[in-house]
């Protein structure tokens, strides 16, 4: 896991990036980068630059999602699309071992102790850092550990690129999780029209570099990464004014304003899915037909989904005002009482995939507005 060093910058010259794909394969990763695939750009498997978006980036806007073309041949010139690197080290769906009956009774299974991969994950972006470690803060940090995120995440390597872009939908600068990669990577890199500034993060990284035999960056190269990564910074408008934010949401739990977005919203789930911190889900047991292979599967499952609050009285959260009310308030303030960090990263992926264009920004702005506007009481009394 990744450990913050300070280095000097290196270059990777463009001509030269698959060495950097060949050296993870070589070393037995499985390297995990950008693709386009089914009009999105999402996460997969790749083996060679070849298969990255070159020349394509996306545009986003709450409820809309669009690849097109720049006219330039970057590799990483989008924003955070449909996939999150969650994935991978927390899949959608896993087995957590078993059960088989023998002649000799029922022999139970565990999963296996070791990965049976590990991961590189190319093009991991400043607010998805932040993302990777709330959720290790979710799976490592406790009493119980998940052996199975556990395993998966301590043999992964992290390749970090800076944004180079910002969507309308993007507000990591009030999250303070970006655009800028602070920490949580073995290698970042910020891509230019020549090449690539590679700053390390790990011991991991400085070896990887090492490996590259990759020379110092010249001033040039460095000033210009730099001022492409505060451009961005400029780029972001959308702002979530986080002041008080725990208070004010759980102070004005019955706000008319849950009811009006209860209204629009389709309580699909897609928020959570594409969210990259949500970790909700749901353990089931699946025999086969003579019921003598038996394996438990833990599936992702949402707060959205009614069965997910049912317990033996009933389902706890009936309608879509109290679900997602649930989800906001868990995001961004108890989610502070429970882990100490906010559960949201800026990255917008909830408000572009919401079918209905539900922003969140903009839920709570309306509620903080009310409430100042009313003179600090609730608008409801």
């Amino acid at each position: 896991m990744s450990q913050a060093s300070t280095t000097e910058t290196s270059w990777l010259p463009r001509d030269q990036f698959q060495r950097l794909i060949d050296v993870l394969q070589n070393d037995g990763y499985e390297v995990i980068g950008p693709v386009v695939r089914n009009a999105a750009i999402v996460y997969d498997r790749i083996d060679s630059v070849d298969q990255l978006p070159a020349g394509w980036s996306d545009r986003q806007q709450p409820a809309t999602y669009r690849i097109e073309p720049t006219g330039h041949s970057r590799w990483f010139h989008f924003n955070a699309g449909p996939d999150s690197w969650k994935k991978f080290l927390f899949p959608s769906r896993q087995s957590l071992g078993g059960a088989r009956l023998t002649n000799d009774g029922w022999q139970f299974e565990s999963p296996p102790s070791e990965p049976e991969v590990k991961y590189a994950f190319l093009g991991v972006r400043a607010c998805d850092l932040a993302a990777i470690k709330i959720q290790d803060r979710v799976f490592l940090s406790d009493q119980f550990t998940d052996p199975v995120y556990a395993r998966l995440r301590q043999s992964a390597l992290i390749i970090a690129v800076e944004c180079s872009t910002a969507a309308p939908t993007c507000f990591c600068t009030s999250m303070d999780t970006g655009p800028e990669c602070g920490g949580g990577f073995d290698l970042a890199l910020t891509e230019t029209e020549t090449g690539f500034c590679v700053r390390s993060g790990s011991q991991a990284g400085t070896e990887l570099v090492a490996a590259l035999r990759l020379q110092p960056a010249d001033d040039a190269s460095q000033q210009q990464a730099s001022q492409q990564t505060a451009a961005v910074r400029q780029s972001v408008t959308k702002q979530l004014d986080t002041q008080d934010i725990h208070d004010l949401l759980l102070d004005h739990l019955e706000h008319p304003r849950w009811d009006d977005v209860a209204q629009r919203c389709l309580s699909c789930a897609n928020c959570t899915l594409v969210c990259p911190t949500c970790f909700c889900s749901t353990v089931e047991e699946v025999s086969d037909l003579d019921r003598t292979d038996v394996s438990r599967i833990r599936q992702w499952d949402s707060c959205f989904n009614p069965e997910f609050g049912y317990t033996a009285s009933g389902t706890v959260r009936q309608s879509t005002r109290s679900r997602y009310r649930q989800w906001l308030t868990h995001k961004l303030a108890t989610w502070h009482d429970q882990f100490g960090t906010s559960g949201c990263v800026g990255c917008g992926r909830c408000i572009t995939w919401c079918p209905v264009g539900i922003d969140l920004v903009e839920e709570v702005a309306a509620i903080r507005h009310s409430v100042q506007g009313a003179g600090g009481d609730d608008a409801s009394n």
